[in-house]
């Protein structure tokens, strides 16, 4: 992996940064003076945490519990996501010579079929088809909501811990589901390019060391792959957290839906979307920063 290199300023970015800085602060300024609205952060910030009216103790209000579902759903998807993009990638790539993949092509074409048929589908239309054929069908026949409810209660509070409760258990596989496929397929092309980017040599290094096939697969290539494809796997996580806000059409209790429904109460608009606008951000900013650093530390080992 070749080392980050650092960005200086120059003279330009000393003038344009601080211009840019006034005109933001003077929109600003004109928003604040003639928008004709009295702002109530209060209303919005007190959705946060509460207190118990028995043990008077802080305990999450309905936007942490928004918050904490998205974290639930970006972490469970990210996580299928790159297992299914991985198995995807490493079945779509292919490549001649001594020691290299020469995958078969059945399975080139299931990876092919599967990339080109999610990423030409809009993630909308992917989360009705699963929330209504495989959670209301599929699920149902297998009997998998009952069978959270008869769970005992430490069970039921560990799954809605982990997860969701019971009750809301399949409309939340569906989400994870959907969001892990959608973002596999890129994920998959992520991972296949990859693998075509390790060199010649190290495929003909472990081929002569008598590695087989999936030895080589597993301790040489797909650990350069996947530091090669740092930068771009923390994107597509990132796109992960941003996409799981659509979930909210099929009810799913995560930060957008409880955003809409403190808006409905509050009738606060600006505060709502001001207040979910910096928590995605917060989220993505994080996020990067980590992929960052981890790049960092890759580059750092060689």
């Amino acid at each position: 992996m070749q080392p980050l290199t650092k960005v200086r300023s120059t003279k330009l970015d000393a003038v344009l940064l601080p211009l840019l800085a006034a005109v933001a602060g003077y929109v600003v300024w004109l928003f604040a003076v003639d928008l004709d609205y009295q702002w109530r952060w209060s209303s919005v910030l007190t959705m946060f945490a509460r207190r118990d009216p028995e043990t008077g103790a802080l305990v999450a209000n309905i936007l942490t519990q928004g918050l904490l579902t998205t974290l639930k759903l970006s972490v469970w998807s990210m996580g299928l996501a790159l297992i299914v993009g991985t198995l995807m990638g490493v079945a779509g790539s292919a490549v001649a010579g001594p020691g290299r993949r020469r995958g078969r092509l059945f399975w080139r074409l299931v990876a092919g079929s599967y990339v080109t048929f999610v990423r030409n589908t809009p993630p909308l239309v992917l989360i009705f088809l699963f929330y209504f054929f495989i959670g209301d069908q599929i699920m149902a026949w297998l009997g998998v909501e009952d069978m959270a409810r008869g769970l005992s209660a430490p069970w039921q509070e560990t799954l809605a811990f982990w997860a969701a409760p019971p009750a809301r258990f399949t409309a939340f596989c569906s989400a994870v589901l959907t969001l892990a496929l959608y973002e596999g397929a890129y994920i998959a092309e992520i991972v296949r390019a990859g693998i075509l980017s390790v060199e010649r040599g190290q495929w003909e290094a472990a081929y002569a060391l008598g590695l087989s096939p999936r030895q080589r697969l597993v301790r040489v290539v797909l650990p350069q792959a996947f530091r090669r494809s740092v930068p771009s796997l923390a994107g597509q996580f990132i796109a992960t957290i941003k996409a799981s806000s659509i979930v909210s059409v099929i009810s799913i209790p995560e930060l957008t839906f409880q955003a809409m429904a403190v808006m409905a109460s509050t009738s606060r608009v600006y505060e709502v979307w001001l207040t979910v606008f910096a928590c995605y951000l917060a989220l993505c900013l994080s996020l990067s920063l980590a992929s960052r650093r981890l790049e960092a530390w890759f580059a750092r080992r060689g």
